[in-house]
């Protein structure tokens, strides 16, 4: 994959939901938030099946659908961040209580190999690498992808994941 995908340069986004609000299913939501990327200056390069996972913390929760998104993007960082979060308030995310069942989650994973840690934007992901619902999918798509920081790729740290561990393809 890596001579036809740059995956250096890709923006990682990882995408979540456990409520389906008026689309039917969450997937039908996830497919509705994915065809706004275009639009959004996000350019989709590659991306994974969906994947469910039990809620978490709370496992009587609605079951989550996951999945990875590998896009390309001329924005900064922080101009991607925003540009999710807009999407996430489109489709009816509303933050309330942590890890509330929610429409949409989205998730900048990494921007490229950018390392930051500022207020409001860590890159990568502070927690994404022990994740099976995150790693797990993105090992789907492009296996040879290595953490910024850890060095590990993401099919290794898929193996080493320790929350979500019932994380699988639907």
């Amino acid at each position: 994959m890596s001579e036809i995908l740059d995956i250096d340069r890709a923006v990682v986004i990882a995408l979540g939901s456990n409520v389906a609000a008026g689309y039917g299913s969450s997937e039908a939501l996830l497919e509705a938030v994915l065809a706004r990327f275009p639009d959004a200056g996000l350019k989709i390069l590659v991306r994974s099946s969906w994947w469910r996972s039990a809620a978490w913390p709370d496992p009587m929760g609605p079951e989550y659908r996951n999945g990875v998104a590998l896009v390309e993007a001329s924005a900064p960082p922080e101009e991607v961040l925003s540009t999710l979060l807009a999407l996430e308030a489109e489709f009816g995310r509303r933050r309330s209580v942590k890890n509330a069942p929610r429409t949409v989650d989205l998730d900048l994973i990494a921007h490229g190999r950018e390392v930051r840690d500022e207020p409001g934007l860590v890159l990568p992901h502070p927690r994404a690498h022990e994740r099976l619902f995150v790693m797990g999918p993105l090992a789907q798509v492009a296996p040879e992808w290595r953490h910024p920081v850890l060095g590990m790729t993401a099919a290794e740290l898929a193996h080493r994941a320790r929350v979500g561990l019932d994380a699988r393809p639907v």
